[in-house]
C-alpha cells in the first residue's frame, strides 16, 4: 500500500511539481513555494522521515502514528497540529464508519494523515488547483478546503439517520413495535452520540483557528474557517434536535408497550370475572347440604344454567361497553 498519496510543490497557487520525500527539506527552503503532502495510514518509518523533513514535534508525530485521538488543535512553536474525526454512513450495516485524519500546518507546509474510513482528499486538491488565486493565500487555504470538505459529509449522514428516525416514529405509532423497535433506537441513540463527539470540539478548533498568529492562519483567510464555524454550529444543533425528538419517540414507545400491556392485563382480569360466577354458583350447588334452593325444583338445573349464562353475558357485554374486553 502506497502510503503517500500526493506529494507537491506550489507557488503563486499553481502546482509547480511533484516532490520526493528526500527532498522536501530543499524546496522547503525557498520562500515562495509550500509543499502540500497527503498521507494515508503511514508507517513509524514514514512518519519519522517526514519529521525530518519538516521538523515536526515529537508528540505530535506519536499522536499520528497511534490515531484513535480525540478532536483536538495543538501548537507546538510556529506549527499547527490538528486531529478530525471523518465520517461515513455504512448502509449495508446501517452504521456510521468513523475515521481520522491529522493535520500539521506551517508556514510554507500542509500535512494530510489519514486513518481509518475516510474518502480521498484528491477531488479537494483539484478544487483547490482550479482556483490558484485563492491557493495562492497559502497552506491555510489547503486546511480550509480539507475541513471543509469533512464538515459537509456530516450532513448526508444527519439526513440519513433522521430518515431512521422517521421509520421508527411510523413503526412505533403503526402498531408495529417490539423489542426490535427499542432495539433501534438505543442504536440510533448510540449513533448520535458518536457524531455528537465528533463534531462538537470543531466548535472551538474553528474559534481558535479565526484567532491564531497571522502567520500561519492570515487574516485573509480566516473568514473561510468562520463559515466552517457555522457549519459546524448548525451540524452540532441538528445533531441535538434529532437527540430530543428520539428521547421524545423512547418516552413514546415506553407509554405505548405499557399501555399494551395494560390492555392485556384489563382482557386477562375480564375473562377471570367472567369465569369467576360460574365457577362460583357451581361452586355452591357442588356444596354437600341437604337443604339447598332449588334442589327439589323441577327446573331447578335449569335456572341455574340460565342464570350462569345470563352473568356471564351481561359481565362480557359490560367489559366490552367499558374497553377492556
Amino acid at each position: 500500500m502506497n502510503t503517500v498519496i500526493n506529494c507537491a510543490a506550489y507557488s503563486g497557487g499553481r502546482r509547480v511539481a511533484n516532490v520526493e520525500i528526500d527532498d522536501i527539506s530543499q524546496v522547503l527552503k525557498q520562500p515562495d513555494k509550500f509543499v502540500w503532502i497527503g498521507l494515508q495510514e503511514p508507517s513509524e518509518a514514514m512518519l519519522q522521515q517526514v519529521q525530518r523533513e519538516f521538523g515536526l514535534h515529537d508528540l505530535a508525530i506519536e499522536d499520528a502514528h497511534r490515531a484513535h485521538q480525540r478532536p483536538k488543535l495543538e501548537t507546538y512553536g510556529d506549527s499547527l497540529f490538528i486531529v478530525l474525526r471523518t465520517a461515513q454512513m455504512n448502509h449495508e450495516q446501517r452504521c456510521i464508519d468513523f475515521g481520522e485524519t491529522h493535520f500539521f500546518l506551517g508556514n510554507n507546509f500542509f500535512i494530510s494523515v489519514r486513518h481509518g474510513s475516510s474518502l480521498s482528499y484528491t477531488e479537494v486538491r483539484a478544487r483547490c488547483e482550479s482556483t490558484p488565486h485563492l491557493l495562492n493565500k497559502g497552506p491555510g487555504f489547503a486546511l480550509y478546503a480539507v475541513m471543509d470538505s469533512i464538515v459537509d459529509q456530516y450532513f448526508p449522514i444527519i439526513d440519513a439517520l433522521e430518515d431512521e428516525l422517521e421509520v421508527l416514529e411510523e413503526e412505533i405509532f403503526g402498531e408495529e413495535s417490539g423489542k426490535e423497535t427499542t432495539a433501534q433506537i438505543y442504536h440510533l441513540k448510540r449513533e448520535l452520540l458518536r457524531v455528537k463527539r465528533a463534531v462538537s470540539p470543531l466548535i472551538d478548533i474553528c474559534n481558535r483557528l479565526m484567532r491564531l498568529n497571522p502567520e500561519l492562519i492570515p487574516e485573509s483567510i480566516q473568514p473561510y474557517f468562520r463559515d466552517i464555524y457555522d457549519h459546524a454550529i448548525r451540524i452540532n444543533d441538528m445533531v441535538d434536535n434529532e437527540r430530543e425528538l428520539l428521547n421524545t419517540v423512547l418516552e413514546a414507545n415506553f407509554s405505548l408497550i405499557s399501555q399494551s400491556q395494560s390492555d392485556v392485563s384489563k382482557k386477562f382480569a375480564g375473562w377471570a370475572a367472567i369465569i369467576a360466577v360460574p365457577t362460583m354458583i357451581a361452586g355452591f350447588y357442588g356444596m354437600n347440604f341437604t337443604f339447598m334452593p332449588g334442589l327439589d325444583w323441577r327446573y331447578g338445573f335449569i335456572a341455574v344454567l340460565l342464570l350462569i349464562i345470563g352473568s356471564a353475558i351481561s359481565l362480557y357485554l359490560l367489559f366490552r361497553r367499558s374497553g377492556w374486553l
